[in-house]
C-alpha cells in the first residue's frame, strides 16, 4: 500500500534537511512499538499497532550496526537538561546516537517475541502498562493477550523498565480532575507494590491533545504532583528540548516501516508530520466543538 508520509520522507524530507539542518544540541529518538506480532491488521498502516518480530529483531540490528546507543527514558530526560551523554554504569565513546525504546500496553508479544531480540544486544527497554489489565487472563486491549506481574518482576531482574499506562487505558482528556488524578496515582502505586520499584515514567494513552492548553498545564501539574520524572504520548517527533520532559514526543513503528523509513525516522527526518498531526488536532476538536 502506497504510503504518502513514507514517499515525502524519503524523497522530499530528507534532502530538505541536509540543506537546512536541524538545530543543534542532543537529539533523541523515543521509538514508540505496541504489539510485537505477525498478526494482519486492516486500515491505513499510519494506524497499525502491530511490528512483525521478524522486522523488530532486523531493527535492533540496525540500530547495533549504526552503533545505536540504547539508554533508558530516565537517562533520556537527564541528558535532555544537561545536554550532555548520559551518565552510564560502562563508560562508552560519546556518541549523538542515542535512543530509548519504549513498548505500549504491557503485551505478553513482549515477553515471547521481543524481549529475546533486545537481550541479544543487551538492550533495555521501558513497557508501560495498564495497571487493570495486567494480570487479567482475558484478551485486553485490541483484543490481546497482556503481561502477568511474574513477567513484570523477571523482565525488571533482566534490566527492563516499567512505566503507567494508567488504570483503564481512559482517555484521559475526557476525564474529570478526581478521576484524572485516580489513574495517574494508582497506576503508579500499583506498578510499584506488584514490581517492587519505583516508577517515574508516564505514557498518555490515545492521542494527546496538545492543542488544549489548558489540560496540557493540567496533565503537566498532575503529573509532577503524583511523582512522575517524565511523560509522554503519542506526538510524533525526535526530543530536544528539556522543557518537554513532561509531554514527551515519540517516533511510532509498526509493521510498514522498513529500514528505509526506520533510518530516516531515526535522524529526525520524520518530525515534519509533526505539523500536520497537530493541525488535524485542532481540526478534527474544532470539527467536534460545532456539533
Amino acid at each position: 500500500m502506497f504510503r504518502l508520509d513514507r514517499f515525502l520522507t524519503l524523497h522530499a524530507f530528507r534532502h530538505l534537511m541536509r540543506v537546512y539542518p536541524q538545530s543543534k544540541g542532543i537529539r533523541i529518538p523515543i521509538l514508540m512499538y505496541h504489539s510485537i506480532s505477525d498478526e494482519p491488521e486492516k486500515g491505513h498502516p499510519y494506524y497499525w499497532i502491530n511490528t512483525s518480530p521478524k522486522l523488530f529483531a532486523e531493527q535492533m540490528q540496525f540500530l547495533h550496526d549504526n552503533k545505536y546507543k540504547v539508554i533508558s527514558l530516565e537517562e533520556a530526560c537527564s541528558a535532555l537538561n544537561s545536554n550532555l551523554q548520559p551518565a552510564t554504569r560502562n563508560p562508552q565513546p560519546v556518541t549523538d546516537n542515542l535512543v530509548v525504546l519504549t513498548f505500549d500496553d504491557g503485551y505478553l508479544d513482549f515477553y515471547t517475541d521481543a524481549f529475546p531480540a533486545l537481550q541479544r544486544f543487551g538492550y533495555t527497554a521501558t513497557i508501560f502498562l495498564p495497571t487493570a489489565f495486567i494480570g487479567n487472563s482475558k484478551p485486553g486491549l485490541a483484543g490481546k493477550k497482556h503481561l502477568d506481574w511474574g513477567h513484570v518482576r523477571e523482565l525488571k531482574q533482566q534490566g527492563i523498565s516499567f512505566g503507567s499506562h494508567t488504570v483503564n487505558h481512559r482517555q484521559l482528556w475526557k476525564c474529570e480532575d478526581s478521576v484524572l488524578e485516580s489513574e495517574l496515582r494508582e497506576s503508579r502505586k500499583t506498578i510499584e507494590e506488584k514490581a517492587g520499584e519505583g516508577v517515574e515514567t508516564f505514557c498518555y494513552p490515545y492521542w494527546f491533545p496538545e492543542q488544549d492548553k489548558i489540560f496540557v498545564v493540567r496533565i503537566k501539574e498532575l503529573l509532577r504532583n503524583c511523582g512522575y520524572l517524565c511523560g509522554t504520548g503519542t506526538r510524533i517527533g525526535t526530543i530536544h528540548q528539556p522543557g518537554e520532559k513532561m509531554v514527551l514526543k515519540r517516533i511510532p513503528l509498526n509493521s510498514a516501516d522498513d529500514l528505509c523509513l526506520f533510518s530516516e525516522k531515526l535522524s529526525g527526518n520524520y518530525d515534519w508530520l509533526q505539523i500536520i498531526q497537530r493541525a488535524y488536532k485542532m481540526f478534527k476538536t474544532r470539527k467536534i466543538d460545532t456539533i
